[in-house]
């Protein structure tokens, strides 16, 4: 399956919805919410300078989706992006399709300008983290931590 690769628009946000409801049931520490999920879908797809949503779709089936978050880093003066949300329905997986819009949003951070892209996955998501060193990221000293506001 050769998919094409894009970025995500309004009309998107039900089958965005779907898939993060698909990829926070995998995760540790995240839970499906979807009016949480489309109301952050609606802010990231209101203001490309900020995130973008790059999708990868099978005719009019987005299969695969992923975000790029940008802030600037003082420790590589300059812009840099967050990778967040990479997920592929599980009937699509094992295609090289996780792998084409991984490729796909790294050149897509690159052509934006960005000096660095980071990324968490869980501990015990070897299978992601395979992809991601392939792709050329290693692992990090850092610690994630987290304090949450509300």
């Amino acid at each position: 399956m050769k998919p094409g690769f894009g970025t995500a628009l309004a009309a998107d946000v039900p089958q965005l919805v779907e898939l993060l409801g698909i990829l926070f049931t995998q995760e540790v520490e995240l839970a499906p919410n979807p009016e949480k999920q489309r109301r952050a879908l609606e802010i990231i797809l209101a203001d490309s300078s900020r995130a973008r949503i790059y999708v990868a779709r099978d005719g009019e089936v987005i299969v695969a989706m992923a975000a790029l978050h940008f802030t600037t880093s003082t420790a590589e003066g300059g812009k840099v992006a967050w990778f967040e949300d990479c997920v592929v329905r599980p009937e699509y997986r094992s295609k090289g399709v996780g792998k084409a819009l991984l490729e796909h949003v790294v050149a897509q951070a690159r052509a934006a300008g960005a000096l660095r892209v980071m990324l968490l996955t869980d501990g015990n998501n070897e299978r992601a983290q395979v992809l991601y060193r392939q792709a050329g990221f290693s692992d990090s000293s850092m610690l994630a931590m987290r304090l949450k506001l509300r």
